[in-house]
């Protein structure tokens, strides 16, 4: 089975119209309508967005303890 596939807006009056179709005259087909949702690009919201950041001795090593060749 061939497939065709095109994108159309429905009119106001719920009219599709489908023109130049690659099949020829008197050709059994088969239609099937589906509605298309646009996939829009949403951003997650950030838990960290608009918080208060402190940083205690950022340049100081972290869990030097835990190291025991430092020991």
């Amino acid at each position: 089975m061939e497939a065709y596939r095109v994108k159309k807006k429905v009119a106001a009056n719920g009219v599709l119209r489908l023109n130049a179709l690659p099949f020829q005259e008197g050709e059994l087909v088969e239609v099937i309508v589906l509605a298309r949702k646009e996939k829009v690009y949403k951003p997650t919201p950030s838990p960290l967005r608009g918080k208060v950041i402190e940083y205690i001795d950022p340049t100081e090593p972290v869990a030097r303890d835990d190291w025991e060749v430092l020991l």
